[in-house]
């Protein structure tokens, strides 16, 4: 059946350069199938390094994106940086089951595969397509903006961010998940610019709601 979804297209940067292939592919394995239960969606790796995540809901889509980056950084090994280009699109497709996904022609699939043959182009890491119109203007400056947050995280960040998106607690249940003390994670969610992240996911997330109910 037809209907508005999102499709994330990425690979992991630098990948043949990272030392512990098996640890950075459970690491991509583990946060891509975590996303695709939480969201209700399909994922599948190819190539090692690369992926496709197709999400039922469109309006999860950057928040997915930020937090599949989260976890690699979260990982990186102390003389390299774990990140991925992640290129979405959204628009109506068809979604498959996730055995057909890497074989999806449809054109939200399409789309998000050319974003993503753009971004290795660039000097950014994410990227944002519609299949109907051209992203606007401001939409598309704040997706650098957040790029260029998320290249200021440190592995500490990038963990605080990830538990903190994917859990609901307070800093204190946050530190006693975590073994440390609760101004430490005041610390490392002021670090990562945490209420910015909040603000600029929550727009993305209404923006492209607003896309699911325009005529």
């Amino acid at each position: 059946m037809v209907s508005r979804l999102a499709v994330l297209t990425g690979d992991v940067i630098e990948s043949r350069r990272i030392a512990d292939a098996r640890c950075l592919h459970r690491t991509l394995e583990a946060a891509l199938a975590e996303l695709a239960d939480h969201h209700d969606g399909t994922y599948q790796r190819y190539r090692g390094d690369g992926f496709q995540l197709a999400l039922p809901d469109p309006a999860a889509a950057v928040d997915a994106a930020v937090t599949l980056r989260a976890s690699l950084i979260e990982r990186s090994e102390a003389d390299q940086r774990w990140d991925a280009r992640v290129a979405i699109a959204v628009g109506a497709d068809t979604l498959p089951p996730a055995d057909d996904l890497a074989s999806a022609d449809g054109p939200v699939f399409v789309a998000s595969g050319r974003a993503l043959d753009a971004l290795a182009r660039r000097d950014e890491h994410l990227a944002l397509a519609m299949t109907t119109e051209a992203v606007e203007p401001c939409l598309a400056l704040v997706l650098r903006y957040l790029d260029e947050l998320v290249e200021g995280w440190s592995p500490y960040s990038a963990e605080i961010v990830r538990l903190r998106l994917r859990h609901e607690e307070t800093q204190q249940a946050l530190a006693e998940r975590l073994g440390i003390r609760q101004p430490s994670v005041h610390k490392r969610l002021r670090a990562a610019r945490w209420p910015l992240l909040v603000d600029t996911l929550a727009l993305f997330r209404k923006r492209l709601a607003e896309e699911d109910t325009t005529p």
